[in-house]
């Protein structure tokens, strides 16, 4: 059967299977991966565990060693053989002490560290008496010892060091100590479930529960990593392990090695037993996957090309087409939503054509509830005028791009603080801008909204004059003229564009208001009506009255106030580019 990849079952499988194969690789790698990292995880902690138990064994043999022997260099017959000249009988008396201890080697050296008479293995390595008195006679305890590690014979023991004293005065030193070897390896494994090879300081293997392939791979990462007790991978026998290495010191001298190992591939054995059974079960997930694909495709291809048909048909334009609607499942559904989504593109054609000719939300939201007719409404709206001072001076200083650049900023940031308290951008005259409270959508607190409105202007124009003092930009100032009247507010303009406004002569007034703030004498960026301080209640209860003026183009004189908000320019002292404030530039 052939599946043309342009068919629409080819291209299911094309990307249904892959991604699912992809899928099952995927977890197959990172259950691979979570399993190795554990694994590696949990032989850390054993073989970090491991060492610990074998520094425990050691300090507890070393010290039920200390213990017997500090009983024996306080037995007055130990003394006097020390004191004596009796080699033979001092010799059999460490014996019997090397009995009772369970220890293999026993020795009394003198003061300067030469062997006196000994039992067990033979003679120490020259240095470690010498090693071990400089310890003890270091240790400023009450009952001073020192403990080590050192070589009788060539074979590695651990040992400890206790005076013999006649008063305060040492005679002797008693040295006892146990053997590292292969059968204390062997009970080593039984506590811990970790392989061990003890390693001279040369790298040769001195004991361990480790074959003897294990012996040159261990000493040559040994060798590399200079004893550092990170965890190491290493190759044994073909096989992967890892393995840590602790020092064992006498003082601060490296006397060998103590290598614990564990092997990673024992330890992945199960989890990559787990990991071809979850292959074989993704394999054939995946074959059962692809054909229900295919059963699946066959039965969506038909609806599905005649939905194909139906969308050709609305990106044509025709939008009162339908689909039937003949099933009850998914694809019924889809259908019943596409010629929903059909009347969806009508209605959407209709609202972009409004939505072209308004720009505010709320305006666009009153379009949609009652139409693009022309025509307008009697309300009480409180208007305001914003007007940025001096543009004049300032566009002689800036070239076009740069002072546009500036004028958009400011007009975003006076926007920004106007929108915020409810107000609705009406139009942008150049620098000025003009805006409604309480129109197209009713306000019970417009006046208060305006006021509050023109101060956060204020506010917002303080820091774009920061940032641009920072730029070494002279400041901005601007003048706001507020004022509450009955205007007719509606649609104005043609059949072609509309734009939703407000004009009366309260309109007028705010702006007549917002010309005011330029005289020095009121010392004010903000001016209200009368009426919108009567209104607004408690939001200008400190504004501060002006007396009445006559504005222009209107007879009557106009009550005004003053709201004294914070400056939106640098006081002219302590900034070189900031004109005096509240003069007409």
């Amino acid at each position: 059967m052939k599946l043309p990849l342009r068919s629409f079952r080819g291209q299911l499988l094309l990307v249904f299977v892959p991604v699912l194969a992809l899928a099952q690789l995927a977890t197959w790698y990172l259950v691979g991966r979570f399993n190795e990292r554990e694994a590696r995880q949990q032989i850390d902690t054993s073989l970090q565990q491991a060492a610990q138990t074998f520094r425990r064994v050691v300090a507890d043999r070393n010290a039920h060693l200390r213990t017997g022997a500090r009983s024996a260099a306080r037995d007055h017959q130990i003394r006097q053989l020390v004191a004596g000249d009796d080699p033979a009988t001092l010799a059999s008396a460490l014996q019997s002490l090397r009995g009772t201890t369970d220890s293999s080697v026993v020795a009394i050296l003198e003061p300067g560290g030469k062997v006196v008479a000994s039992a067990g293995r033979g003679a120490p390595e020259s240095a470690l008496p010498t090693r071990l008195i400089a310890l003890a006679e270091a240790d400023e305890s009450e009952r001073p010892s020192a403990a080590g590690y050192g070589y009788f014979d060539g074979v590695l023991h651990s040992v400890v060091l206790v005076p013999v004293q006649a008063g305060s005065e040492v005679i002797a030193w008693l040295l006892i100590g146990f053997r590292i070897d292969r059968e204390f390896a062997a009970d080593l494994k039984l506590l811990t479930g970790s392989d061990l090879l003890f390693l001279g300081a040369d790298g040769a293997a001195l004991a361990g529960t480790l074959a003897v392939s294990a012996h040159a791979p261990l000493a040559s990462v040994l060798q590399a990593t200079r004893g550092h007790s990170a965890l190491r991978q290493i190759t044994i026998d073909g096989g992967a392990s890892l393995a840590v290495f602790r020092p064992l010191l006498t003082g601060r001298e490296p006397v060998a090695t103590l290598a614990l190992v564990y092997s990673l591939d024992e330890k992945l054995a199960p989890a990559r037993l787990a990991g071809r059974y979850l292959a074989v079960v993704a394999i054939g997930a995946l074959v059962a996957a692809a054909a229900l694909a295919l059963a699946f495709a066959r039965g969506l291809a038909r609806p599905v090309e005649r939905l194909a048909a139906h969308t050709e048909r609305i990106s044509a334009g025709d939008y009162a087409a339908r689909v039937p609607v003949d099933r009850a499942d998914e694809l019924g559904r889809l259908a019943g939503a596409m010629n929903a989504m059909s009347a969806g593109l009508a209605e959407r054609d209709r609202v972009r054509d409004l939505l072209d000719k308004n720009v505010s939300p709320e305006v666009a939201a009153r379009l949609m509830r009652g139409g693009a007719a022309l025509g307008g409404e009697e309300r009480e709206v409180t208007i305001l005028f914003a007007d940025l001072r001096g543009f004049t001076t300032l566009s002689e200083r800036l070239d076009p791009p740069a002072l546009l650049a500036l004028l958009n900023r400011y007009l975003d940031r006076m926007s920004g603080a106007i929108e915020a308290h409810g107000g609705v951008i009406d139009k942008f005259i150049g620098d000025a801008i003009m805006a409604l409270f309480g129109a197209p959508v009713a306000q019970g607190d417009a006046p208060a909204r305006a006021i509050a409105a023109a101060r956060a202007m204020e506010s917002a124009l303080a820091a774009l004059n920061t940032e641009l003092a920072a730029e070494d930009r002279p400041p901005l100032a601007i003048g706001v003229g507020i004022n509450t009247a009955r205007v007719v507010a509606g649609n104005i303009g043609s059949n072609r564009r509309l734009n939703y406004s407000v004009i009366g002569d309260g309109v007028n007034v705010a702006a007549r208001l917002q010309a005011l703030t330029r005289a020095a004498e009121h010392r004010t960026n903000i001016i209200l009506s009368a009426a919108t301080r009567a209104a607004a209640g408690r939001a200008a209860a400190d504004a501060r009255p002006l007396g009445t003026v006559t504005v222009k183009g209107r007879t009557e004189p106009v009550e005004i106030f003053a709201i004294d908000a914070p400056l939106s320019f640098h006081d002219h002292r302590t900034s070189p580019h900031t004109e005096p404030p509240f003069l007409s530039p």
